[in-house]
C-alpha cells in the first residue's frame, strides 16, 4: 500500500557501474512506496550496471546524467554501496561535488555499506557518528568519523548502515529522517 509520508520529496540516487543492486533497488522501492520521487543520477549518461554480490547483474536506465543534474532540484540523497560504485564515484570530482552539495545545504543523506567512501571525499564524515561495511572503519576513523558497529546510525542528517542484512532498519530510518527533515 502506497503512503504519502514523503509525497512531493525528490530524492537523488547517485550511482555508477558496480553499485550493489539490492542497496539501490530496495531503498528506492521503499522511498517510492512512501511517496517520494526518486531519480537515478550517474556519470554514465544512459544506463548503469548493477552488481549482485559476486557478479554483474541488471542494467538500469539513468534518469538524469550527472553532467546535467542540479543538487538544488533534490531534497535528499541516497548513496548505495558495492565496492566498485563508491570507489569510482569518490574519484569523480563532479560526483563528489554533487554529494557535497547536499551536506552543504544540510539536506538529508542516506548511505549503506561502502557508500560512505563518497562521503569521506566530501569532507562530511568528520565529526559524525557513522557505520559502514566493516572494512571502511579505518577509513572513516581517519576521516574524523566516530565509527560504530551497529545496524543503523542516524547522526546530523545522515543515515548509515553496514550491509544488505541491515536493509529493514536502513529503509525505516531513511524514510523517518527524510520525513523529519522535510517537516522543518
Amino acid at each position: 500500500m502506497a503512503s504519502d509520508t514523503l509525497k512531493g520529496l525528490n530524492v537523488a540516487i547517485l550511482v555508477t557501474d558496480g553499485f550493489e543492486e539490492v542497496e539501490m533497488t530496495e531503498p528506492r522501492k521503499a522511498l517510492d512506496e512512501a511517496g517520494a520521487k526518486t531519480s537515478l543520477i550517474s556519470p554514465k549518461p544512459q544506463n548503469v550496471r548493477a552488481w549482485d554480490f559476486t557478479d554483474w547483474s541488471n542494467s538500469y536506465p539513468v534518469d538524469v546524467p550527472l553532467a546535467s543534474a542540479n543538487p538544488q532540484d533534490y531534497d535528499a540523497l541516497l548513496l548505495p554501496g558495492g565496492v566498485i560504485n563508491p570507489d569510482t564515484l569518490r574519484a569523480d570530482a563532479k560526483a563528489v561535488a554533487f554529494a557535497k552539495a547536499f551536506f552543504d545545504a544540510k539536506k538529508p543523506v542516506a548511505s549503506i555499506c561502502h557508500g560512505p567512501w563518497t562521503i569521506i571525499e566530501t569532507g562530511a564524515a568528520s565529526g559524525r557518528r557513522m557505520t559502514s561495511w566493516p572494512s571502511l572503519a579505518t577509513d572513516l576513523k581517519n576521516a574524523g568519523a566516530n565509527w560504530v558497529d551497529e545496524e543503523v546510525v542516524v547522526d546530523q542528517g545522515l543515515v548509515t548502515s553496514r550491509s544488505p542484512d541491515d536493509m529493514t532498519a536502513f529503509n525505516r530510518e531513511t524514510i523517518k529522517l527524510f520525513a523529519d527533515l522535510r517537516g522543518r
